[in-house]
């Protein structure tokens, strides 16, 4: 993978906040802010813009733009000059310049940096400025209440953690669809209901023989049905297209980035299942295995105020339907793995859904 070497550099905050990450050279507005957010430490909770002389781009409010404002989304890194500004939280205004250095390593990740990401809302760089030397003063009056309210959130800078992250953040493709994909790769004749043959199935159960439950040997597509579900949902997204009754997949498809963004596409941002799959997928990052009432249980303060279900306000059975209805979907995704009792984190769990990702550091 091509990737951009970046330095990025907190404005007036001291001691000095700095990352220097590579990203692809591919990579969108919308997807840097994700790495932004998680190279840094912010907890992705406000608005952001990216500002250039020329241009604010940031995401619609209700698809409502001001002057000089342009959406983000799709518009790519490497259309904005060597210099421009990321800015994070327009309350508290805390401003990072971001610098593009040139080529990257292979792969993306964290190379260096140093500094503490300060707490979220402590007041831009002057609150946190105030907040340092409360800390540091025993005889200061709010110095207990200080230390209190701060907690584990003012963490040294882990720069193995932080590459590990910036990594999950941009994503990988699932084992799983680098699995079907590779089976397709010359072209598969489907049968004659439109569905996959008996020799991809069984080299599928081969690898992944939980996705049979019974433990049978599998002859058709249902048979497996997280199959059945990643089948239509990589057409959906056009990583495969079926040309005279033959499954091949897209060019899109050899390209790691533009195949991670389209498999994040089939989660509608802001939905009910989105939202519902993240915090699953989160928790069970966090905590590892748990049974689907528990997941439910905790999930559904998670999803906030506003969900309603028939004109009535969601419950956790609600919550816990809705994740049945996707659990062949997170499984064919490599984000949960099952088995009769417990959900536990799939391979995927953090490199598939940047809000799982974050959420999953919080919990």
């Amino acid at each position: 993978m091509k990737t951009l070497r970046l330095r990025v550099t907190m404005q007036e905050v001291e001691p000095r906040v700095e990352r220097v990450i590579d990203v692809p050279a591919a990579i969108t507005l919308d997807e840097l802010h994700e790495v932004l957010q998680v190279a840094i430490g912010w907890t992705d909770s406000h608005l952001h813009q990216f500002r250039t002389e020329d241009a604010v781009y940031t995401v619609p409010f209700e698809d409502w733009v001001e002057d000089r404002e342009v959406d983000e989304r799709g518009v790519r890194l490497s259309t904005l000059p060597a210099r421009f500004v990321y800015a994070y939280d327009l309350g508290d205004n805390w401003r990072h310049d971001v610098e593009v250095l040139g080529r990257g390593d292979d792969q993306p990740g964290c190379v260096d940096g140093q500094g503490a990401c300060p707490p979220e809302d402590c007041g831009g760089a002057g609150g946190y400025a105030d907040l340092l030397k409360a800390l540091a003063d025993p005889r200061d009056p709010e110095r207990e209440s200080m230390r209190t309210w701060v907690g584990d959130r003012l963490r040294p800078f882990d720069q193995h953690a932080t590459a590990h992250r910036v990594r999950d953040a941009v994503g990988a493709v699932p084992d799983s669809v680098r699995l079907v994909l590779g089976l397709l790769a010359d072209g598969v004749k489907l049968t004659p209901g439109g569905r996959l043959p008996r020799s991809v199935v069984r080299a599928v159960q081969q690898v992944r023989p939980s996705w049979n439950p019974m433990g049978r040997l599998a002859s058709i597509e249902g048979d497996l049905l997280p199959l059945a579900v990643l089948h239509d949902l990589l057409r959906h997204v056009r990583l495969v297209r079926l040309t005279n009754g033959v499954v091949r997949p897209t060019k899109a498809a050899a390209d790691e980035l533009e195949t991670v963004r389209r498999l994040r596409s089939w989660f509608d941002e802001g939905a009910f299942h989105t939202m519902t799959a993240e915090r699953a997928v989160a928790l069970l990052a966090a905590r590892g295995p748990l049974q689907v009432a528990q997941i439910a249980a905790e999930v559904h303060p998670l999803l906030g105020h506003g969900w309603s279900r028939d004109g009535k306000p969601i419950t956790t059975r609600d919550v816990e339907d809705e994740l049945r209805n996707l659990a062949h979907q997170l499984q064919a995704l490599d984000l949960i793995t099952r088995s009769r009792s417990e959900w536990s984190p799939g391979p995927s769990a953090r490199s598939l859904l940047p809000g799982a990702n974050l959420l999953a550091d919080l919990l």
